[in-house]
């Protein structure tokens, strides 16, 4: 029976267009050490490499 990765679903979000998109890390937490544009540029979602993303759809087989 084939499962999905639970940890994956709620990390990864499929676009109506079939691409995939994840947020960056480092955005959580100890963000005064941090300078305005390491903040700045983590602040939107990232398409995943062609590699990735057949990783991810090995793991998410219901999407």
């Amino acid at each position: 029976m084939l499962k999905t990765r639970s940890g994956v679903k709620k990390r990864v979000k499929i676009t109506w267009t079939g691409k995939i998109i994840v947020n960056h890390s480092c955005k959580k937490h100890l963000l005064s050490n941090k300078s305005k544009k390491a903040k700045w540029r983590n602040k939107y979602w990232v398409m995943l490499s062609w590699v990735e993303k057949q990783k991810v759809k090995r793991q998410l087989p219901f999407a």
